[in-house]
């Protein structure tokens, strides 16, 4: 018996019955708001960066979502890869070559290998364990950062490195200033979405379901859940490693902090605010989180306790996050 077909006589929960949403006219208004963004963002008080940011977090968070509302595993150590993205996109820009695509496609394979390589011994632990695997990696990467200044400039970050514009045909180029980068991170933002959709539609993404649910059921019907994990593992990997590069082309700097902890901490603030179990709840987590970061800390140093107060409200009231408690409240239930 393959273990897609072991995965599939689990018996679903409600949840996992309803994965990802179907096309519907939401995803397509959606699809035309961040289309036309550049067009009307000026009229409601917002600027195209701080909306490239967004969808920048969002597709951090739901490559992390993939792993942690999908498959079960609770990770704290992910901007590893979303800062190794960063610094290899930032470093190929400014020793190897001024082609954008080239060095996101670097940064994304750097990224996403490492987490291939460490999935392995990651998923051989679950729980608080594997939370603590994932945070001591995180930390490893953080201050080799830090030590080896030579390469990475230390505290300082890495700077020396912009963004070119991208020769699409002979003659044409894509100019990256702020709207023409609002649409290259829109494009790759549409792209991870579109793969992390393919998965979890596919008899894999049904399987990551099933190890979320009831891993020793599966581990009984002899599906090897390690190497599942470590596949929900690896692919985050890579998605968070496309969004690490892709802020680093958006600042034109990265810095330690881009491995941080920290963001560790604010990607899984933001899927669980969004609605861990929704395919676009950590979009709409990323929208509240980013928006309130940029408001409130023009108001006052202490924003996070902002953040603080918000998320703690969110889980007291709002269990399933956002998206989860829309889509709970469209299908009546209390």
């Amino acid at each position: 018996m393959s273990a897609s077909e072991s995965a599939a006589k689990l018996p679903a929960a409600p949840a996992a019955r309803r994965l990802p949403m179907r096309l519907r006219p939401g995803t397509a208004l959606l699809g035309l708001a961040l289309l036309t963004l550049p067009l009307w963002i000026a009229h409601v008080g917002g600027y195209t960066d701080i909306a490239s940011r967004v969808l920048i977090y969002a597709l951090a968070a739901m490559g992390l979502n993939l792993l942690l509302g999908f498959t079960g595993g609770l990770s704290f150590g992910h901007a590893a890869y979303f800062g190794l993205g960063s610094y290899a996109v930032g470093l190929m820009l400014k020793y190897a070559t001024h082609s954008v695509p080239l060095a996101l496609v670097v940064g994304t394979l750097a990224g996403g290998i490492v987490a291939t390589l460490l999935a392995p011994l990651v998923v051989r632990r679950r729980g608080i364990y594997f939370a603590m695997i994932t945070i001591a990696i995180g930390q490893l990467f953080y201050f080799v950062s830090i030590r080896w200044a030579s390469v990475t400039g230390g505290y300082d970050g890495l700077t020396g490195f912009s963004r070119h514009a991208i020769h699409v045909l002979p003659g044409l180029r894509w100019t990256l200033g702020s709207t023409g980068f609002y649409y290259l991170v829109l494009l790759c933002f549409a792209i991870g979405a579109w793969l992390i959709w393919m998965v979890l539609q596919s008899p894999l993404g049904r399987t990551f379901v099933a190890v979320r649910e009831n891993h020793k059921r599966l581990r009984f019907l002899g599906v090897g859940v390690n190497h599942y994990a470590a596949a929900s593992f690896a692919i985050s990997g890579f998605i968070v490693a496309l969004a690490g590069g892709l802020n680093a082309l958006l600042d034109n700097f990265t810095s330690p902090n881009s491995l941080a902890n920290n963001l560790s901490g604010d990607l899984v603030i933001i899927a669980v605010l969004g609605g861990m179990r929704n395919f676009w709840g950590p979009f709409v987590g990323a929208a509240i989180f980013v928006l309130v970061r940029d408001y409130a800390s023009n108001v006052t140093n202490n924003w996070m306790t902002v953040i603080g107060l918000i998320f703690v409200l969110s889980v007291l009231f709002f269990p399933l996050g956002i998206m989860g408690f829309v889509q709970r409240k469209g299908r009546g239930q209390s």
